[in-house]
């Protein structure tokens, strides 16, 4: 298990900052039922706009001055694209999606919690059903009119099209993956009983946030038990209830008060200084302080001379089971600075970083 990473910010001036806007997705609406129980009487719709409201009023008795924004209030349909544009329009420090799976058979059962990343390995029957969910929560897409220029040509149908999605991670995967802990474990012994785990997979709605974000399926509509667990309204209270408690550590941790040396990122996220790890040849092991970009984070380990990185040397710096990567290493800031604009042009988010020792941090 991924033990819960402590998320501490802080301004330049040393102002502790706030989780101060978060973003609930339920998942579809409208002409899009999502999935449907064995009956056809029961559809996912209705369960994840009806947990989201209670989520969200949880919310807002719990932190009158947290800022939720929900993508809809109402039974109608929302663009795939505009789920996460909506969270990046009103700058939400976290994104949660709300959904319910569904099987072709009646017993798989039980909730998990996704984050954006690479299925497991096709050799394990996990990657084919993992892909199955990951196609079926997509295929939304199709409802759309003039999807694939929408979506750059991507096909829910086709694997091939998971591949633009799986390169690389982003660099909220750290955070992102430490909610999806604290949601995994505060879903347990809950009404859906069973926890299918954490996992990293290629949805949509999570592809285009720019904040930590997590998928959560909340239990199978196609499971007996699942579904009279999840038609219960008291269920469905503890079901929010239970995401709440998740929301309120998350939101503790972030907010945390522990005094780390971290300096405030342009965009007004902050990173905790971060630990290196010389399992690279790229790192040195003197304390001279270095200034670079840093482009992403990701779960895996690219190799020095992969195409993601420019034609730049990178300096790969592990922090816990993620790597940094960083480019454009120069003496000082303002040399490395000179690199920004290009750089942009290839990763829009990227940000100049100070390496000191065993210290990264996000400069201004």
């Amino acid at each position: 298990m991924l033990a819960t990473v402590i998320l501490t910010c802080f301004s330049a001036s040393a102002q502790t900052l706030r989780l101060s806007t978060v973003c609930i997705d339920p998942g579809h609406g409208g002409t899009d039922p999502g999935a449907v129980s064995k009956d056809n009487k029961t559809y996912e719709k209705t369960f994840t706009l009806d947990i989201a409201k209670r989520l969200s009023e949880k919310i807002k008795a719990g932190f009158p001055d947290v800022k939720v924004v929900m993508t809809r209030t109402t039974d109608k349909s929302v663009a795939l694209g505009d789920r996460p544009a909506t969270a990046n329009k009103h700058g939400a420090d976290l994104f949660i999606s709300i959904h319910i799976n569904a099987a072709a058979k009646t017993g798989p059962n039980g909730y998990s919690v996704h984050v954006l990343g690479q299925s497991s390995k096709k050799d394990r029957d996990l990657f084919a059903y993992n892909m199955d969910v990951c196609k079926r929560e997509n295929s939304v897409i199709l409802l759309e009119d003039d999807y694939t220029t929408t979506y750059q040509g991507f096909d829910p149908s086709d694997p091939e099209s998971f591949i633009f999605l799986q390169l690389m991670q982003n660099s909220n995967l750290e955070q992102s993956l430490a909610f999806a802990q604290l949601v995994s474990d505060k879903l347990k012994g809950g009404p859906i009983a069973v926890n299918r785990g954490i996992w990293q997979d290629p949805f949509l709605v999570l592809w285009k946030t720019a904040m930590p974000a997590v998928l959560v399926e909340l239990g199978f509509i196609s499971n007996t038990n699942d579904l009279t667990a999840l038609k219960s309204e008291s269920n469905r209270d503890k079901i929010a209830q239970r995401l709440y408690n998740a929301f309120k550590e998350y939101k503790a941790n972030y907010d945390g008060t522990l005094a780390l040396d971290v300096e405030t990122h342009p965009s007004g996220k902050s990173q905790s200084a971060a630990t290196a790890v010389p399992d690279s040849p790229e790192k040195t092991e003197d304390s001279a302080v270095v200034y670079g970009i840093q482009i992403f984070a990701g779960a895996n380990l690219l190799d020095s001379n992969d195409k993601s990185f420019l034609g730049y040397k990178p300096r790969i710096i592990k922090t816990g089971r993620i790597y940094k990567y960083v480019i454009a290493v120069e003496d000082s800031a303002a040399a490395s600075r000179t690199h920004l604009s290009d750089i942009r042009k290839k990763y829009p988010d990227c940000f100049l970083v100070k390496i000191e020792g065993e210290k990264i941090v996000p400069v201004n």
